[in-house]
């Protein structure tokens, strides 16, 4: 084989840019592990262990995840449902050749189990493994910068080889984000004096009906600690109906993987596809359609490890039996001259239109829109992948760039606000097809897998500023659902679950009265959008912050979203707004213009008991009054609305509540959590409210100097009181940083997203030092404890965490907000 040489490079990818470290990156030495990862706190949350990596794939189209030890082990690909396990079969491996010696490794670590098969033991027994790194040897380094991730691996090669991968995740961009497609740029080079031979390989199993529930009935129980879960038994290695074959076309060749479909087709059935551009002379693609993974291995590894090929095999036989498992690969051969290099364009593209919900109600990803919903368009996403590739990495660079040149800003921060984006793919996301009433489609977030329901209010309070700045639309979109669901009513009795963890026995309310302002917008095995309310923990119809919640958000995004303001949007929301409102202040017993809190947890902080005014509550209602009557003045002017009578009764509101606030709260340092428990702790969220005001340029709800007194007590208490300020800001301690109960849950908790959205509070308030050191050490925690891609609600000064993958991490974004006076990122204004 003659060696290769730049000019045919130069006809695969017209670009001889080698992969280069990146800064902002999250980065870890190649399977290395961790001394003391973070643990679950309780046993019924989810804790898969510190091994996760970036996820791949478009918002709502499915994802998988890789880790840093080169293993895909993250397979979101059922809406809303989790399945986590490594497949060895699943993954790269490279030979090379310099015509005296050879080596061949897959590129992971040497697995243990194949998570399909778990009882088998070891899997693919005669596959050499990558060495992971050690105290005395690197052997490489992953790195990841959502949506990009690298791989360098080092010193057991003779080439140097390199990993870029991503998906098309773009600010502004509605059609591209949404493709279920991965990108592997591959880069090798020679750097040594004699020519090379290198052959990569990518193996894939056949997952086809795989990724649906089993479990006609998805039956919900209470955990341990009272909130809801339904059963997820997915059909994980069924294989009867698969059968894979070689594809080509004029511009790519492949391997496509197929399975039973049914008619009209059903969740969890589609297409894979594997694929690589047309390839020029000099450069040999060698593909075998079918082996079997849960055998040794040796029917591809023999060959591969002798000379870099695969024995060459187009068998599309169907298997008859669920038993009969079936994995596909393809190689590819080259040689590189002593210097030379060689950049190659590796496609991974699924296509599973379908995500089913309860029996009979099923909707279509938002990618058919674009591709169809036949479920066999898993080539045409690849091909528009190779076509498409370079312009979607130019494009990344172009919306990271603003953040990579804020040097005012640490390294570890801009790394977070890339990596926080990674729930929007991997946090359960739900996106549909549009139509005519959502010309974007429904969208949703979990709030995370262990609360496994959609778009919680009053953490999407928080965590969905990075929503608001990329993709507005989608923020719309799910607003929009709210204000479609406040004037619903489902009078179902349900067991409300906090009074079990109480031994108060069983506590009935109704599931959603009209008016109330709901929590969530529904589970993926029930109804989402359209059967709301699905937490039971606490009653949500009595909770206190969602109607704010709400009204601040809509007026929120009108006035900041980044591709203008969106008069229809406003009223539509109107109404709801209105009546959110009213409903809330029914809950002011006392007529002093304030909602009161009823004793029953009834806020975002849902294990810890308020009773009469709160802070927290009472803050957000202000606020939201002051949106409410900027929302009533712009659709007067703008539209001619006749919004006299709304203005009138808001105004009315807003004097009382802010003629009491300070009367019934204030202590002359900072304000009590509420008027009535005598609880003596400084709250560390006591203020969201003049947050939010002042973030929309309302009125802020306290004077500057209660701000600021009240913003010093939080410090030195919850932050520098608890723990000397090494995890972030406790929820809640007395004023000499001491525990009020130290068996507390929520008090005792530093909540990841809280901390950001008090950070940006801090930066907006002219103390950046304080808001950078409180991210500083959130962070620190996160990512060096085994918690990246996962970032949890909340962890403990016991190096536990509970409920990963949370949504209310993204109120990182606020902090570029308040840092940078909303710097808009290119393409989301469009």
């Amino acid at each position: 084989m003659a060696p290769f040489g730049l000019s045919a490079l130069k006809l695969i990818l017209q670009r001889k840019t080698a992969v280069k470290p990146q800064t902002a990156s999250w980065s870890r030495p190649f399977g290395l592990g961790w001394d003391k990862p973070y643990t679950v706190r309780y046993a019924s949350n989810l804790d898969d262990g510190p091994w996760h990596g970036a996820p791949l794939g478009g918002f709502g189209a499915g994802c998988i995840g890789r880790n840093s030890k080169g293993e895909f082990n993250l397979w979101h690909l059922d809406g809303g449902e989790h399945w986590f396990g490594n497949l060895p079969d699943c993954g790269f491996a490279l030979f090379e050749s310099d015509g005296s010696t050879s080596k061949a490794h897959g590129l992971a670590v040497k697995p243990t189990v194949d998570a399909s098969n778990p009882e088998a033991g070891e899997p693919l027994s005669t596959w050499s493994w990558y060495p992971a790194s050690s105290a005395n040897q690197n052997t490489g380094t992953y790195s990841a910068r959502y949506p990009l991730s690298w791989f360098h691996y080092r010193n057991v090669f003779k080439a140097e080889v390199e990993c870029e991968s991503f998906s098309p995740i773009l600010p502004g961009n509605y059609r591209d984000t949404s493709l279920p497609v991965a990108v592997f740029r591959w880069h090798f080079k020679n750097p040594s004096k004699k020519p090379l031979k290198l052959s990569l390989l990518l193996s894939w199993r056949n997952t086809l009906g795989w990724f649906k529930n089993t479990d006609p009935s998805a039956e919900v129980h209470f955990r341990d600690d009272g909130s809801p879960e339904h059963s997820y038994i997915p059909a994980i290695g069924v294989s009867k109906g698969q059968s894979n074959r070689w594809i080509d076309q004029a511009d790519m060749n492949g391997i496509l993987m197929d399975g039973e479909r049914s008619n009209p087709i059903q969740e969890g059935e589609g297409q894979w596809c594997l694929a690589v551009p047309s390839l020029p002379a000099g450069v040999e693609l060698k593909r075998c359609s079918r082996w079997n993974p849960h055998g040794d291995g040796a029917e591809l590894w023999q060959q591969f490890s002798l000379d870099g090929t695969i024995p060459a095999s187009n068998n599309d036989r169907c298997s008859a039996a669920s038993n009969d498992p079936l994995s596909a690969a393809l190689s590819i051969s080259f040689e590189l001259a002593p210097g030379a290099e060689l950049e190659l364009p590796v496609v991974i593209s699924w296509d599973l239109p379908v995500t089913a919900f309860a029996t009979g109600c099923q909707a279509l990803r938002r990618y058919t829109d674009f591709h169809g919903s036949s479920g066999t368009n898993a080539a045409a996403i690849a091909s528009e992948a190779l076509k498409q590739w370079p312009q979607w990495r130019e494009q990344i660079n172009n919306w990271q760039a603003p953040v990579l040149q804020r040097n005012d800003l640490p390294e570890k921060l801009r790394m977070a606000l890339f990596n926080e984006l990674y729930d929007l793919a991997s946090g359960g996301s739900l996106w549909t097809a549009a139509t005519a009433d959502d010309p974007e489609g429904r969208f949703g977030v979990l709030e995370c897998l262990d609360y496994a329901w959609y778009e919680s209010l009053d953490v999407r309070l928080y965590g969905s500023f990075a929503l608001l700045q990329l993709w507005p639309a989608l923020d719309r979109a799910v607003l929009r659902s709210f204000a479609r669901a406040i004037p619903a009513a489902d009078a179902n009795l349900r067991p409300i679950g906090w009074y079990f963890t109480q031994g108060k026995g069983r506590v009935e309310a109704a599931r959603k009265l009209a008016g109330a302002t709901p929590h969530d917008l529904g589970a993926p095995n029930e109804r989402p959008f359209d059967a709301t309310n699905y937490t039971a923990y606490q009653d949500c119809n009595l909770w206190k912050d969602l109607a704010s919640d709400f009204v601040l958000q809509v007026w929120r995004t009108y006035k900041l979203a980044p591709d203008g303001k969106d008069l229809n949007f406003l009223a539509s929301c109107w109404p709801a707004a209105v009546q959110a409102l009213k409903y809330l202040k029914e809950f002011d017993i006392n007529n002093d213009g304030l909602p009161d809190n009823g004793g029953a947890p009834d806020q975002t902080f849902d294990d810890w008991a308020l009773q009469g005014v709160s802070a927290y509550c009472g803050a957000l209602w202000i606020a939201a009054l002051e949106a409410a009557l900027a929302m009533a003045q712009a659709l007067s002017l703008e539209l001619g609305l006749d919004t006299a009578l709304e203005q009138r009764l808001f105004s009315q509101w807003l004097e009382q509540s802010r003629e009491n606030f300070d009367k019934l709260l204030w202590n002359g340092e900072y304000y009590k959590i509420d008027a009535d428990s005598g609880t003596p702790v400084v709250m560390a969220d006591q203020l969201c409210g003049d947050f939010y005001a002042r973030l929309l340029g309302l009125t802020p709800v306290v004077s500057d100097a209660n701000a600021i007194s009240s913003l010093t007590a939080i410090k030195e208490a919850c932050f520098e009181g608890f723990e000397g300020g090494r995890l972030g800001v406790a929820n809640g301690l007395r004023r000499d940083g001491s525990a009020l109960d130290p068996n507390g849950t929520h008090p005792l908790e530093v909540w990841t997203g809280i901390n950001f959205g008090l950070a940006a509070y801090y930066r907006l308030m002219g103390e950046p030092t304080t808001a950078f050191a409180i991210c500083d050490a959130v962070l620190e925690q996160v990512y060096q404890g085994g918690l990246q891609f996962r970032t949890p609600e909340a962890i403990t000064a016991k190096n536990s965490f509970r409920a990963c993958h949370y949504l209310r991490a993204m109120a990182i974004w606020a902090l570029w907000a308040t840092h940078t006076n909303w710097q808009a990122i290119p393409g989301a204004e469009h």
